[in-house]
């Protein structure tokens, strides 16, 4: 794993994107995408089959959120900064179920292991409730 700021994002570059992409659960949400790292901590980077690259939200992981993107190219583009390393911010309350941006109470650094964990979590809850909403 390879992390660090390039520019005005903090990424986290995973070095075995088919294990993340597993841990992750990535094919139940995306198929035929895998996890190449993370993009300020609220956005996985992805890419395709065709090698092309995307950003799409944590939670939710959902094909009609991805957009374009780009990562740096090679280990030295990104800038370490110790504060950060090893840790993932994390909304409590994830944004899309109305959790607030901007409030400390929402907000904690978590392990990689726990980000997996909630990752998959609330992607479910999600999808859960996407489906309840749709028959009712």
């Amino acid at each position: 794993m390879h992390e660090g700021w390039h520019h005005n994002n903090y990424f986290v570059l995973f070095s075995d994107p088919v294990a993340a992409s597993e841990r992750y659960a990535v094919a139940r949400w995306l198929p035929g995408f895998t996890i190449v790292g993370l993009q300020s901590w609220d956005h996985f980077v992805v890419k395709d089959a065709e090698g092309a690259t995307f950003a799409v939200p944590t939670v939710p992981m959902a094909k009609e959120f991805l957009s374009p993107t780009s990562i740096p190219a090679g280990d030295s583009a990104l800038r370490n900064d110790a504060r950060f390393t090893g840790k993932i911010k994390w909304y409590v309350k994830p944004i899309v179920f109305g959790g607030a941006p901007d409030i400390s109470e929402n907000l904690a650094w978590i392990t990689h292991d726990e980000h997996a964990k909630l990752v998959v979590s609330w992607n479910e809850k999600y999808r859960a409730l996407k489906a309840q909403a749709s028959h009712a």
